[in-house]
């Protein structure tokens, strides 16, 4: 794989993880418009770790606040915000985790056409321009997650294994709907994904592990450094932009690229 390979998929892996516009959706442009080679199963491991790394360094202090609060409350029986928000990430990974478990091999097999991606970026684009109108509309807004929430943004998080859905994307929307602030939905949903990331992440090292091909090092080096700091930047600038502007640009950004993916 080449430099400019590396750069371009670790720039897009990067920027698309975290925003709602479907990662899956842009990295299949590279393949159709150049004609690039798959990049490796390794390749993509480095990318998910890029990603992983970038979000854990960002919420990095709420990371530590919430594993307190976590084991505190074996304690004190009793839960703090932080700590419903770490009992949240862990049960709302529950359904994402069987669903891919059970039918990992059917996603697979079945929806990974562009069709799918393409129906997919432009469903779940307008579902999550009607939860931002839906959440405009509310006059209290929480800042708390409950149970109930939990079980619902899980199950939709489930939804984020047809491709072209957008795991950040589905989840911010289901936050929204159910009334949670910008701030928590956002929270939640990058915070949801660091479980998601290392249990795909470790499927893929162990399909890795049979693996023959060669291992181009400095790509992958490269790869990792670009996603990590890419998502980094992308997760500070989207949480400034959504206070100012809500979904609708993503909501429309959605549109277009589904639109092209049709043309295409």
């Amino acid at each position: 794989m080449d430099i400019l390979q590396t750069i371009a998929l670790a720039l897009i892996q990067g920027l698309t993880e975290f925003l709602p516009i479907s990662s899956s959706a842009h990295l299949l442009f590279p393949s159709i418009l150049f004609n690039w080679p798959d990049q490796g199963l390794a390749f993509d491991v480095v990318l998910h770790l890029g990603s992983l790394s970038a979000v854990v360094y960002y919420y990095r202090c709420s990371l530590h606040s919430m594993s307190n609060d976590f084991f505190g409350s074996f304690k004190t029986r009793q839960l703090s915000a932080d700590a419903m928000l770490a009992w949240g990430v862990i049960l709302g990974t529950i359904p994402v985790g069987l669903v891919g478990l059970l039918f990992k091999d059917f996603i697979e097999l079945n929806l990974r056409a562009i069709e799918v991606v393409a129906y997919a970026t432009l469903f779940f684009g307008l579902l999550l321009g009607l939860s931002d109108w839906v959440h405009r509309k509310k006059d209290k807004l929480r800042e708390m997650i409950t149970w109930r929430d939990v079980i619902i943004i899980g199950l939709f998080q489930a939804i984020a294994l047809v491709p072209g859905t957008s795991r950040s994307g589905i989840t911010i929307t289901a936050a929204l709907l159910l009334g949670l602030s910008y701030k928590l939905s956002l929270k939640f949903a990058f915070l949801l994904s660091i479980p998601v990331i290392i249990l795909s992440t470790l499927l893929m090292t162990i399909d890795l592990a049979t693996s023959t091909n060669s291992i181009d090092w400095l790509s992958l080096l490269l790869g990792f450094v670009i996603s990590a700091l890419t998502a980094y930047a992308t997760i500070t600038m989207f949480i400034r932009l959504v206070d100012r502007v809500g979904m609708l640009p993503f909501v429309l950004y959605r549109l277009l690229l589904g639109g092209l993916l049709f043309l295409l």
